[in-house]
């Protein structure tokens, strides 16, 4: 029996540790990894919490999910932080630190075992593989959503051992919350079953499996209708079949589970994105992946009477990773550390039970395992520290990224972006280079090394990758616009008019646009229209708050109004 400060010690515990090795994020900084999309960039958001702006997170979606309790909770740390990323970064720290002491009790809670439940937990806290989750501000989703898991879990255990209607009232509304912090937690029913198996025994205790599965009914619903709002959410997102071979999917899916599998164990090289294989992944990868989960799977299988927890650690990784193992292949990753945020715990488990049971009968087997587990919470806690580092700004991320990886285009464009932020123009331009040799058909990463060319007063140079860009997509209207200001910088006015007022013609209410067609008006001399363009720019950019660009549509409108612009044709 545990002593009376043995259960409260575990959970300080746990908080410190978790503390110790992600308590730095508080020094660092957001990233331009979806942060400006979700937070810095994004005016509703960065106004803080309102009603207004609680209707606006239930009724818009934005970076490709529909998340409205995590949208609000970046709404509020608006409110308390500003854009001070520390802030931001210690909230993810704390609701991180709160999955851990929640994941432990609700362990002990369901099988009475405090030291593996402990090392359960502090395996969570610490793993490297955690660090994308916890220190990218824009994964917030993914501890918020751990935790109402957690909690959803613990309500059950409630439920089933001592069977009041309020503690499923509790399991509706902690899942309701976490499918609206991140949909991924759709895969909770089949957990919950598998919780029924082991340590619950529900299942091997006889109870009819029909029964079992009609009780979760109501949380099938609700997984259901996440699925319906996610796919609608990032239907832009998703990559067609012509993009992404169906087979290669699941080839690419049976290489990640394998691929996870072993960063458990060694979790080195780990990066925050690794791109899709151009032409998906090797046989040899394949066939290998799938000799492994086959024979896991027929292990865990072949032992469910006698070690059922293996069983059970083994399907949870397997079913909770089946949202983000690519068969819905979701923009260019073909894996991600942070998916792995809760799948692994059934891993962590099995691994963990198994241990225990092999030392349980000899004292020696015990002492050994101790030293094993002590080593192993010495070294994942050093391996997450430095990891962390990685994260403190965009280019020591992506330079990391790139050190780790392979022929990743989008690092190469994610650090140029960074690059040209700090004003390292010349460095940018290498990059995008990169980038674009590596996947030339990139029509994006065309258009912004024509921006950087153009930034350093090399507009023909510019002109060339604009229209490499219209090459790959001739819809791309972004870099259209950048060609029209190009070539009005070169003096092609015509030129610039004509693709400027195509532009204009599909996107009627946008001031930057117009601005651009304005501007080449005036430098053809036709001045009445550049008025009318500007004044028409000036009201859209009022009406935007654009502060910026109204005060330069002022300042032309002025010149305009005075006389023939310099250069006029």
């Amino acid at each position: 029996m545990p002593g009376l400060w043995t259960v409260p010690g575990i959970c300080l515990a746990l908080a410190a540790l978790v503390f110790i090795v992600f308590g730095q994020t508080a020094g660092e900084g957001f990233v331009n990894y979806d942060d400006g999309i979700y937070i810095y960039n994004n005016p509703v958001v960065s106004q803080g919490l309102s009603l207004g702006n609680i209707g606006w997170a239930f009724t818009h979606i934005h970076g490709g999910n529909w998340h409205p309790l995590t949208t609000m909770v970046h709404m509020l740390d608006c409110q308390l932080y500003g854009l001070w990323p520390g802030g931001h970064h210690l909230t993810n720290v704390f609701i991180h630190a709160a999955c851990a002491v929640c994941l432990f009790l609700m362990l002990l809670h369901s099988t009475g075992a405090v030291w593996p439940c402990a090392f359960v937990a502090a395996v969570f806290a610490v793993h490297p593989l955690r660090v994308e989750s916890v220190a990218w501000v824009s994964e917030l989703k993914d501890v918020l959503s751990g935790l109402f898991f957690m909690l959803t879990l613990w309500a059950y255990m409630h439920r089933v051992r001592e069977r009041y209607a309020r503690h499923y009232a509790a399991v509706m509304v902690w899942f309701v919350l976490g499918l609206l912090s991140k949909p991924m937690l759709v895969t909770v029913p089949f957990v919950l079953l598998l919780l029924d198996y082991w340590p619950l025994g529900r299942l091997r205790s006889r109870v009819d499996f029909s029964v079992l599965v009609r009780e979760k009914v109501p949380l099938l619903a609700l997984s259901a209708l996440s699925c319906a709002a996610t796919i609608i959410a990032q239907k832009g997102a998703i990559q067609p079949i012509a993009h992404v071979p169906f087979l290669a999917r699941l080839g690419n899916a049976s290489v990640a589970y394998a691929f996870y599998l072993w960063k458990l164990v060694w979790p080195t090289r780990l990066a925050a994105l690794y791109p899709l294989p151009q032409g998906g992944p090797a046989p040899w990868q394949v066939l290998d992946s799938i000799l492994i989960i086959t024979a896991l799977t027929a292990g865990g299988w072949l032992m469910r009477r006698r070690q059922p927890w293996l069983l059970m650690g083994w399907l949870w990784y397997l079913g909770m990773l089946v949202p983000v193992i690519g068969i819905m292949q979701v923009g260019h990753q073909v894996y991600a550390d942070r998916y792995t945020y809760l799948p692994e715990i059934g891993l962590c488990i099995a691994a963990t039970w198994t241990a225990a049971e092999w030392a349980g009968r000899w004292r020696g087997r015990r002492a050994a395992l101790r030293v094993v587990a002590a080593i192993i919470l010495c070294v994942l806690p050093i391996g997450a520290w430095r990891q962390v580092g990685y994260w403190h700004d965009s280019i020591s991320l992506w330079t990391h990224t790139l050190e780790s990886t392979q022929d990743n285009w989008l690092a190469h464009i994610n650090l140029a972006n960074a690059l040209r932020r700090q004003g390292r123009p010349e460095e940018a331009i290498t990059q995008y280079q990169e980038a674009v040799a590596i996947n030339p058909a990139d029509a994006e990463a065309w258009n912004n090394l024509g921006n950087t060319f153009c930034e350093t007063g090399r507009p023909e140079e510019g002109i060339a990758q604009y229209r490499q860009a219209l090459k790959i997509d001739p819809d791309y209207l972004e870099a259209r616009d950048n060609l029209a200001t190009a070539l009005v910088q070169t003096g092609r006015i015509g030129e610039a008019i004509a693709y400027a007022e195509d532009v204009a013609s599909r996107h009627p209410n946008d001031p930057n646009i117009l601005h651009t067609l304005g501007t080449a008006y005036a430098r053809a001399g036709r001045l009445p229209d550049a008025i009318r363009v500007a004044q028409r720019a000036l009201q859209l950019a009022q009406d935007q708050s654009n502060p910026a660009l109204e005060a330069a549509l002022l300042r032309e409108i002025q010149v305009y109004q005075s006389g023939p612009a310099p250069g006029s044709q």
